[in-house]
C-alpha cells in the first residue's frame, strides 16, 4: 500500500535502464520460455500476485477514513467515532505492514529459486561445452552471464512483475476515488502530470546514456585491475618496470569515471529539483481550489485533506507506468541473453546408446585421422568475445591429415616434430576434446564418438607442460582426481611423483594452499603435483603433453623421476621437446604440418635420415655448446 513517490522502488531506478533495449525485438519463443521458468514457482507467483493486487487496493483506504475522521467523527463532535476511526487507521497501517513482511518473503522466494534454476542449468549446460568453446570465449564476459544478466532475468518475476500490477491497481484504484471525490480538482492537478513525465523522459535519456558509459568505464577499470592484479600480470609488470605509466593509465580511466559521476549527479539533481516541483505545485493547486470549492460549500475539509494524500499516492504509479516498457524489455533482454548461452549447443555431444568403457582398456588406435578445427560461429557467440571474427567455410584448413598409428597395451608411442606439426591436437583427439573429421579414434577396439564421455574422461589421464592447479589446498587440488581417496592413498601417489618429502615439510602439510594456478609452488613442484594427482586417478592410458618442458635440469630429473612411476603398465602417448626423454619409446612418430612422416625406434630413425635425424643433431648441437 506504501505507494508514494517510490512507488514501485526507488522513482530514479529507471534512470540507470538502458533505454535502446526497447528497439530490441524479443521473440514470443522468448517470452514461452520465460514462462516455462515460472512454472514450478507458479503457485508462489499466484499468492505474490493475489497480495499485490489486495495491498495496492488499500492505498485509498487511509486517506478516505482521514475524510471520515475530519467530516464526520471530528465535526460530528464524535469522540468514540473518532477512536474507532483512527484505530481502524492503525489496523490498516499493521496489515499493510504484514503484506509488505508477505509479499518481500515471497518475492525473495521466487527470486532466488529463478537464480537458482538459470544459474545451475547455465553452469552446467557450459560445462558440457567443448574445449574450443572455452578457446575463444572470454571468461568475464561468460561469468557475467551467470551474475548480471541472470539477475536481471530474476527481476522479471519480482521487482517488475509486482512493479507494474501494483502501479496498475493502485493508478486506477487512486484515479477513481479522486475524481469521485472531486472531478474538477483532480483533472487539474493531472493536467500538471504530463510536464513532469515529460522532464522525466528527457533527463531519463541522457541519464542512461551517461550510465551506460559509466558502467562501460567501471567495467574497463575491473578489467585493468583484474590483468595486472593476477600473478602473470603482476609479474609482467615488474619485469618490465611499467609501473609509472601504468599509473597514468590508470589514473586517466578512472578520470573518465569520475568526470562521468559528476554529471549523473548534477542530471540527477535536476530531475528530482522537477520530481519535488510539481507535486508541490499539484499539492498547492489542491488546497487552493479545493479551499475555495470548501468556502462555496462544495467540498468538505475532509475530502480536501483526503484529495491531498490521494494525490502523492498517484504519482509513484503513473511515473513507473510511463516506464514499464523499458523494465520488461531489459528482464526479457536479460533472459534472452541467458537463453543465447543455453542454446549454444556443444560440438561433443555423447549418443543415447553410448556405451560405458571399461577402465582396464588401454590399446589406443588412429585410423587414417583427419582434423579440422571449427569455425567460429559453431563454437563460440560474438557477444562473449571482445574481438569477434567469424570464419567464413574456407578459412578452416586441415590440422591433420591422415594419421593412423597403433599403441598397444603398455606401450609408449612418442610423439616429436617441429611447431606447429600438429603433435597436441592428436592428443585432443584421444580424450575426445574434439571430434574427427574423418577417419577414427579408438580406445580398446571401441569409436571414442560410441563411449560414454565420463567413461572415456575415466579411462585417460594427461599431464600438460602447465598444470593447473585450484586455488585451495594440495588435498583438495589431488582429491579432484579420485574424491574418495584415503590419507594413505594420497602419501602413496605423493611419495611416487617424488614430492611428499616436500609436501611433509610444509607447515601445514597438505593443507598448503597453492596459490592462484598453483604459483606458490614452483614449476617442478606443481608438475609433481599433477602427476601425484594422474596416479590417483589410476588411468590405463596416459597422455602427456611436454610435461618436462620449461624446467631446469634439476626439477626435469624428479619429474621425469616420477613420469616413470606414472606411466608404469600404461598405455602412453607422449610429446617430447627433448627427444632424449623418448629415445626408449616403443614407438616415435615424426609430425610434420599434420602427417605423419616418419615412424619407428629411435635407433632406426637415426639411421634412416630424414627430419627426425635433423632434430636430434641440432638438439645435440644445442646441448654441446651449452
Amino acid at each position: 500500500m506504501s505507494m508514494g513517490l517510490g512507488a514501485g522502488g526507488p522513482p530514479w531506478r529507471f534512470l540507470r535502464s538502458d533505454r535502446s533495449v526497447v528497439d530490441n525485438k524479443i521473440e514470443r519463443r522468448t517470452v514461452r520460455r520465460v514462462l516455462g521458468f515460472a512454472r514450478p514457482h507458479r503457485r508462489l507467483i499466484a499468492g505474490f500476485l493475489a497480495i499485490t493486487v489486495v495491498d495496492a487496493g488499500l492505498v485509498v483506504v487511509p486517506p478516505l477514513l482521514l475524510k471520515a475522521i475530519i467530516d464526520d467523527a471530528v465535526s460530528g463532535g464524535d469522540l468514540s467515532l473518532v477512536v474507532w476511526l483512527a484505530l481502524l487507521v492503525a489496523l490498516v497501517a499493521v496489515v499493510d505492514a504484514g503484506f509488505g513482511l508477505v509479499t518481500g518473503w515471497l518475492s525473495s522466494r521466487i527470486g532466488e529459486g529463478l537464480i537458482y534454476d538459470l544459474r545451475t542449468q547455465v553452469f552446467a549446460h557450459v560445462q558440457r561445452q567443448s574445449l574450443a568453446f572455452f578457446t575463444r570465449t572470454q571468461t568475464g564476459a561468460l561469468v557475467s552471464r551467470l551474475n548480471n544478466d541472470v539477475i536481471g532475468a530474476q527481476r522479471a518475476f519480482t521487482s517488475t512483475l509486482q512493479g507494474t500490477v501494483s502501479n496498475i491497481i493502485a493508478a486506477i484504484v487512486v484515479g477513481v476515488t479522486m475524481l469521485f471525490l472531486s472531478w474538477p480538482v483532480t483533472l487539474v492537478c493531472l493536467a500538471l502530470f504530463p510536464i513532469l513525465l515529460l522532464a522525466s523522459r528527457l533527463v531519463s535519456h541522457k541519464l542512461a546514456a551517461l550510465s551506460r558509459e559509466q558502467m562501460e568505464g567501471n567495467a574497463d577499470l575491473g578489467n585493468a585491475m583484474t590483468e595486472r592484479f593476477n600473478v602473470g600480470g603482476a609479474m609482467l609488470l615488474k619485469l618490465f618496470g611499467r609501473r609509472d605509466v601504468e599509473d597514468v593509465r590508470y589514473a586517466e580511466k578512472a578520470a573518465v569515471v569520475r568526470d562521468l559521476g559528476i554529471r549523473i549527479s548534477l542530471l540527477t539533481r535536476i530531475f528530482f529539483a522537477a520530481m519535488t516541483l510539481v507535486p508541490q505545485l499539484a499539492t498547492a493547486l489542491v488546497y487552493g481550489i479545493g479551499g475555495w470549492l470548501a468556502i462555496r460549500g462544495d467540498l468538505s475539509v475532509g475530502t480536501i485533506v483526503a484529495l491531498g494524500v490521494l494525490l502523492t499516492r498517484l504519482l509513484g504509479p503513473l511515473q513507473g507506468l510511463s516506464n514499464v516498457r523499458i523494465d520488461v524489455m531489459t528482464a526479457l533482454v536479460s533472459f534472452d541473453r541467458v537463453f543465447e548461452v543455453l542454446d549454444l549447443p556443444s560440438l561433443i555431444q555423447e549418443k543415447p546408446d553410448a556405451v560405458e568403457l571399461p577402465r582396464t582398456v588401454s590399446k589406443l588406435e588412429f585410423d587414417h585421422v583427419a582434423f579440422t578445427y571449427p569455425r567460429t560461429d559453431q563454437i563460440s557467440l560474438a557477444s562473449l568475445e571482445s574481438v569477434a571474427r567469424t570464419e567464413a567455410a574456407g578459412d578452416s584448413a586441415e590440422v591433420l591429415h591422415d594419421v593412423s598409428f597403433t599403441a598397444e597395451p603398455g606401450q609408449m608411442v612418442a610423439l616429436v616434430g617441429p611447431s606447429g606439426a600438429g603433435k597436441t591436437t592428436v592428443t585432443h583427439l584421444v580424450a575426445r576434446l574434439y571430434d574427427v573429421g574423418s577417419g577414427t579414434v579408438r580406445v580398446g577396439g571401441h569409436d571414442v564418438r560410441d563411449v560414454t564421455l565420463q567413461s572415456l574422461e575415466d579411462a585417460v589421464g594427461y599431464v600438460t607442460q602447465d598444470a593447473h592447479m585450484f586455488h585451495d589446498t594440495i588435498r583438495a587440488n589431488l582429491l579432484y582426481a579420485r574424491p574418495d581417496a584415503t590419507d594413505d592413498e594420497i602419501w602413496a601417489a605423493l611419495e611416487a611423483a617424488q614430492i611428499a618429502h616436500l609436501v611433509r615439510v610444509l607447515r601445514d602439510g597438505l593443507d598448503t594452499v597453492v596459490g592462484d594456478r598453483g604459483y606458490r609452488l614452483s614449476g617442478g613442484e606443481r608438475q609433481r603435483l599433477a602427476i601425484a594427482r594422474l596416479l590417483l586417478k589410476a588411468p590405463s592410458i596416459v597422455v602427456l603433453d611436454e610435461a618436462t618442458a620449461h624446467l631446469d635440469s634439476e626439477s626435469e630429473a624428479a619429474v621425469q623421476g616420477a613420469l616413470d612411476a606414472a606411466l608404469e603398465g600404461r598405455t602412453s602417448l607422449v610429446i617430447a621437446h627433448r627427444l632424449s626423454t623418448v629415445r626408449n619409446a616403443d614407438l616415435i612418430l615424426v609430425l610434420d604440418d599434420g602427417r605423419v612422416v616418419q615412424h619407428g625406434t629411435h635407433e632406426d630413425l637415426l639411421a634412416a635420415g630424414g627430419l627426425y635425424a635433423t632434430l636430434h643433431a641440432t638438439q645435440f648441437r644445442e646441448a654441446t655448446v651449452s
